[in-house]
């Protein structure tokens, strides 16, 4: 096991290498991945990243990306009373446009927490009398899983198991931010947990096509400082590629099980982003031979949200990287995380959250 000492003396020397490649150069980095985010924050790593190294975050919190009209149907949904929802904890606090899931629980609405859809299938077994929809809300990282409950229903006969997905792909968004002209980027840390579901090969059109470098990076403070190091010395080079830095999980071709499950019941669809509209080919909707376990198809709903954010909130644009949290004048004051506006404060991956959590009091008021 790695020491203290040996870990700073390590860090120590990369952050050295790093400002010796930066040779008086300023770079902008994105990482893509909420959990990196909230990685870098909590190891204080924007504070000791050599001078000319900017960390702007993207798009990565699955909850913060979520549109308005997916939550409000969510929360339609959940009025019926012949429905059950379930859903990961972090969902319940994301304003709609008028209200939230928590709202609606408190209400009345049978609102249930799970850890995993596949616990949905269990509150399916138990309560054949209702129609139990789990809400399937994330990347790459969770399709399979969600995938791998809807083959099961099927398996075991199970009518009353739905899902209401709202799966994004990561590759296709950073491809519209790139080609938006708002976000300016010099390199990308790429996510860690979708490329072990897809491997790296989908990232390679960043440098062939954008003439961007990529790295592959974990979650540890050391796998984080290394892979940001690859990308400095990429830029230096001047020769743009994508690495893996996270070689003890990630594979090139990714996992053929995991791959294998998502494009059996799914399919590549346009869908709507938070602050950035529509993106063709972003999302994943149930293929016909699984209509059948989509709710949305199942029981249709007409939700008109004319766009998403309410009462000033700027969460469009901190997932764009256009601007940062204290850019917003609702941050920390009026949108604290117990009476969150948007959901970038809601979510523990989002970007608002994780400034005002470890930013420290300058970030937390903007100052």
């Amino acid at each position: 096991m790695r020491s203290a000492q040996e870990t700073q003396r390590q860090a120590a020397e990369i952050l050295a290498e790093m400002h010796a490649l930066l040779n008086g150069r300023s770079i902008r980095i994105m990482e893509v991945c909420g959990t990196h985010t909230v990685a870098i924050f909590r190891a204080g790593l924007r504070q000791i990243l050599p001078e000319g190294i900017e960390l702007v975050s993207g798009p990565g919190c699955p909850v913060c990306v979520t549109a308005d009209d997916y939550i409000d149907a969510a929360i339609a949904y959940a009025g019926m009373e012949d429905v059950i929802i379930t859903t990961f904890g972090d969902m319940l606090k994301v304003p709609g446009t008028r209200s939230s899931l928590a709202e609606a629980q408190a209400a009345g609405a049978d609102v249930r927490i799970v850890y995993s859809p596949l616990d949905a299938l269990t509150v399916a077994a138990e309560n054949s009398s209702k129609q139990v929809v789990f809400l399937a809300v994330g990347f790459e990282t969770t399709a399979p899983t969600e995938a791998a409950a809807v083959i099961a229903a099927e398996a075991q006969g199970l009518g009353n198991f739905f899902l209401l997905s709202a799966q994004k792909l990561v590759p296709p968004v950073m491809r519209a931010l790139l080609d938006g002209g708002e976000t300016h980027v010099d390199g990308f840390l790429l996510p860690g947990h979708v490329s072990v579901v897809t491997g790296t090969e989908i990232f390679d059109f960043l440098a062939q096509d954008y003439g961007l470098p990529g790295v592959v990076g974990g979650f540890e403070p050391l796998e984080i400082l290394r892979a940001l190091h690859r990308i400095v010395r990429q830029i230096g080079e001047g020769e743009p590629r994508i690495e893996n830095a996270y070689e003890t999980v990630v594979r090139r071709e990714g996992n053929p099980v995991a791959r294998a499950a998502i494009d059996r019941v799914y399919e590549p669809a346009t869908v709507r982003w938070r602050g950035l509209g529509e993106i063709p080919g972003s999302g994943l909707s149930m293929r016909e031979e699984y209509a059948a376990f989509d709710f949305a198809r199942v029981r249709p709903l007409s939700i008109n949200v004319p766009g998403d954010g309410r009462n000033g909130c700027r969460c469009g644009e901190v997932l764009r990287g256009v601007i940062v949290p204290r850019d917003c004048a609702l941050f920390g004051r009026a949108c604290v995380p117990e009476h969150a506006i948007g959901p970038c404060m809601v979510s523990v991956e989002g970007t608002c959250a994780a400034w005002y959590k470890y930013g420290g009091g300058k970030f937390r008021y903007g100052a």
